[in-house]
């Protein structure tokens, strides 16, 4: 994924994990929604056509549209304030992908950290699934601080360190090891501390009783 819009990602992330965690209004985000999603479908199409046939470089962009049509999905659900089971079951599609493109870092790209960055993305993205295509209200504040966390350590810290040439410094496997004990403890963690907080707010519902798309 190219490294300035990975960095906006994070900030979408970060924006609308914050959002399920009632702290921005839902239609507040919407407009940095439609922003990211417009940059990350302009992005991976230059990227396409100037790869000159470079199956990598093609491999690479293409999951980069997962996130653009996400973030366009949500920005036009937040405004027209339509029912999330659309972009629920969208993302499951993504969350499945997310493994594929996983595999795909891990054996053909040989990108051992975003190989463990797009297993995040699956889990993400299944949380997603599971509370706006299922409508789990008990998970949003679990999943909002996942996508809050996720959009610091899974975006818009590597790429900025991708830009200033710190993240090609480090041993890729380290890199890697210390993605994965992460979002093993920190998530883990989350889950008892956010489960009473996640009950309660289901009774209410998402976000004080309003239904609304989170990625």
């Amino acid at each position: 994924m190219g490294a300035v819009g990975l960095l906006y990602v994070g900030a979408v992330l970060f924006i609308n994990g914050l959002m399920l965690l009632g702290k921005v209004e839902p239609r507040a985000t919407a407009i940095l929604n439609l922003f990211v999603g417009a940059l990350q479908v302009i992005t991976p199409t230059v990227l396409i056509i100037m790869s000159r046939g470079d199956t990598d470089v093609i491999l690479g962009a293409s999951g980069i549209f997962l996130f653009g049509f996400t973030y366009l999905y949500v920005g036009i659900g937040l405004l027209g304030g339509f029912d999330t089971t659309g972009i629920g079951y969208f993302s499951l599609f993504v969350a499945i992908m997310a493994l594929g493109y996983s595999f795909a870092n891990f054996r053909i790209l040989n990108d051992r950290p975003f190989g463990v960055i797009w297993l995040y993305w699956s889990f993400l993205w299944l949380l997603f699934f599971l509370l706006l295509g299922l409508k789990h209200d008990h998970l949003t504040t679990y999943t909002g601080w996942v996508t809050a966390i996720q959009g610091w350590v899974t975006a818009a810290i590597p790429s900025f360190l991708i830009l200033t040439r710190y993240w090609q410094r480090w041993d890729q496997n380290v890199l890697a090891i210390i993605l994965v004990v992460f979002g093993v403890v920190v998530f883990g963690a989350l889950w008892p501390l956010t489960r009473k907080r996640g009950a309660l707010s289901s009774r209410a519902g998402p976000a004080g009783g309003e239904t609304i798309p989170a990625h």
